[in-house]
């Protein structure tokens, strides 16, 4: 079977409390960016680890089309995000389940055009596991479970032990700004910069007032313009799956820069996974570069 892209990643039975309000919901990179790959009608699998208990999770994914290809544990994956101010790009994270590292033999049988690894938390891959993705084929990857460390409960970003040897494997990499900073010392243009010597082909570097991209030595900018954050949580899976989704269907890394923080702005301004229609983003690119 072949896929255009093969979404690796833990499912999220996460909570996230919101200025003192509690709220539930499905998240992890391959749900948020599984969601977008799917609405861009793209062939999407899924990869992932889960307690049988909480294939429910999963269903948003299977509606949209997405093939979901389970790997059942004991446990499902949690996290729960603190964010005092609705309105701020602060938060904590904490680990309320784990559903164990991913092995090469969970792999399907299957092909696909690119491999998207997005790693939410400590543990979520190790290096044998990659190197077995990438003899597969190019290498997505959201460094974010890679860099976070546990204190305690809690999930900090921190330094990543295994980067020079995982980044000569990863063609397409994202990280935010915390990320970047802890894995170079640097931020911005320099982080990005410092990031692409290390081996991939474009990187991603995602931030609370939008996107920057460097592709082959060039970069790439576009603002999010949202009207609040009520939708904070999974902002840069959205963008990441965005941004490769296009690339994929054939935009410039410009085009798709564009593209990634128009929908990404639409997402942020509301609770859960992006629900908005295609015509809607090009609209708002309308606005914006026309």
């Amino acid at each position: 079977m072949e896929y255009d892209v093969l979404a690796i990643g833990h499912i999220d039975k996460g909570r996230v409390l919101v200025g003192g309000n509690l709220q539930t919901f499905a998240g992890g990179a391959v749900y948020f960016g599984g969601l977008v790959l799917c609405a861009l009608g793209l062939r999407t699998g899924i990869l992932t680890r889960l307690a049988p208990s909480d294939l429910w999770l999963l269903e948003d994914l299977k509606i949209a089309g997405a093939q979901i290809f389970p790997i059942f544990t004991k446990e499902t994956t949690a996290i729960e995000n603190v964010i005092p101010d609705p309105n701020s790009d602060q938060r904590r994270c904490f680990r309320r389940g784990f559903a164990g590292t991913f092995r090469p033999e969970d792999l399907p049988q299957i092909r696909a055009r690119v491999y998207y690894l997005g790693t939410i938390i400590t543990n979520e891959i190790n290096l044998a596991f990659l190197q077995a993705v990438a003899e597969r084929g190019p290498v997505a990857l959201d460094a974010q479970g890679c860099l976070r460390k546990l204190v305690g409960d809690e999930l900090v970003t921190d330094g990543w032990d295994w980067a020079d040897e995982a980044l000569p494997l990863v063609q397409f990499l994202k990280v935010d700004d915390k990320e970047a900073q802890a894995l170079t010392g640097e931020d911005g243009y320099k982080a990005l910069e410092i990031l692409g010597r290390k081996g991939p082909q474009e990187v991603m570097l995602t931030h609370r007032d939008g996107v920057s991209v460097w592709a082959k030595g060039e970069i790439f900018e576009a603002p999010f313009k949202p009207k609040s954050l009520a939708g904070r949580t999974g902002r840069g899976d959205t963008c990441f799956s965005a941004y490769l989704g296009r690339r994929l269907l054939g935009d410039s890394p410009k085009e798709a820069t564009r593209f990634a923080a128009a929908l990404t702005t639409l997402k942020l301004e509301r609770p859960g996974p992006f629900r908005s229609s295609l015509d809607e983003v090009y609209r708002l690119l309308d606005d914006l570069y026309s």
